[in-house]
Formats: structure tokens, C-alpha cells, sequence
């Protein structure tokens, strides 16, 4: 693969700092700051990006396993995160080269989207099920947290742009 103008290697992924992350984006979701319906979805940023960025490791499944547990953790309808964060990832395995073949604002207003029908889907759901409105301030949290991918791309990549161990051989 060609890679675009400007951008710079990156090292491999370290699996642990991967799931770390998974792990630190899911304890901030599970934080007690009460029902609020504009907080944005810290770990489907962080799916999102594993998703398009290493998808061999990060998947499908991981994103409904990892919504069942937000199902079970909010005491949401089962499978409501699930079905929000495996249709994320789909739609994230559907345009992964395209997004990485732009900047990281451009990537944020191309992803917009996929947040808004991830959350649409979520409000459908509790609306079906039988669940209460959860107010206009609902409509700010795929905006939150499409504003997060910025932070996040510069935080999970921070790793990989260290410079490895230079020598004379190697200018890399």
C-alpha cells in the first residue's frame, strides 16, 4: 500500500496497550455520573478506532460482547449497546481504507455519520422497548462524541510514533 504524502510510519500495535484501552474506554462509560443523555460513549470511540486502525484484532464480536456488557451494566434491554456497537463496527469494517486515507478532522466529519445512526439505532430501540424520551440533549452526544475522535486518534497512536531504536544500518 502506497502510503499518502506527509504521513509517517507507524510502529505495530502492542495488543496489550489494545486492550487496555478497550478495558479504560469501558470503565469510563461504567462511571457514576447518573442518566445523562448527552454524555458521549467513550468506548465506541475507542471500538470505532480499533476497528478501522487494527481490525484483525479488534471485530465484530468484540464490539457485541462488548455491548452486552454496557446492556448489562446500564440494565438496558439486552442487546440494545450490542446491536449498536456491532452495527458500528460493520459500517467501520465497510470504510476503514477509505478513512485512513485522510486527515483526522476529515476522518471525524466522514464518521459523523456512523455515530448519528449508531445512536439513532440506540433511540429506536428504547423507543420500541418501551423506554421514556430521553430528551433533546440526546441529540449533542453523537456531536460529543464525534468531537473525542481528534483526542482519541492522537492518544491510541502516541504509541506507535515513537521512534524505534536508531542505527546506522537501519534510517528508519
Amino acid at each position: 500500500m502506497i502510503m499518502p504524502q506527509g504521513q509517517r510510519l507507524l510502529l505495530p500495535a502492542n495488543p496489550v496497550f489494545i486492550w487496555s484501552s478497550i478495558a479504560a474506554a469501558l470503565l469510563l462509560n461504567m462511571l457514576p455520573m447518573g442518566r445523562v443523555p448527552w454524555m458521549p460513549d467513550f468506548l465506541a470511540v475507542v471500538l470505532l478506532f480499533w476497528n478501522i486502525h487494527q481490525p484483525q484484532r479488534v471485530g465484530i464480536g468484540t464490539a457485541f460482547l462488548l455491548g452486552l456488557v454496557m446492556d448489562v451494566h446500564q440494565t438496558s434491554l439486552l442487546g440494545q449497546h450490542a446491536w449498536t456497537y456491532t452495527a458500528l463496527s460493520y459500517f467501520a469494517a465497510l470504510v476503514q481504507r477509505r478513512i485512513l486515507w485522510f486527515r483526522v478532522p476529515s476522518q471525524a466529519l466522514q464518521l459523523t455519520p456512523l455515530f448519528v445512526g449508531a445512536f439513532a439505532l440506540e433511540f429506536l430501540v428504547r423507543l420500541i422497548s418501551g423506554g421514556a424520551l430521553p430528551g433533546w440533549l440526546f441529540v449533542l452526544k453523537p456531536l460529543l462524541t464525534t468531537a473525542l475522535w481528534p483526542l482519541a486518534n492522537w492518544l491510541l497512536l502516541a504509541p506507535q510514533r515513537r521512534a524505534p531504536d536508531p542505527d546506522v544500518t537501519r534510517p528508519l
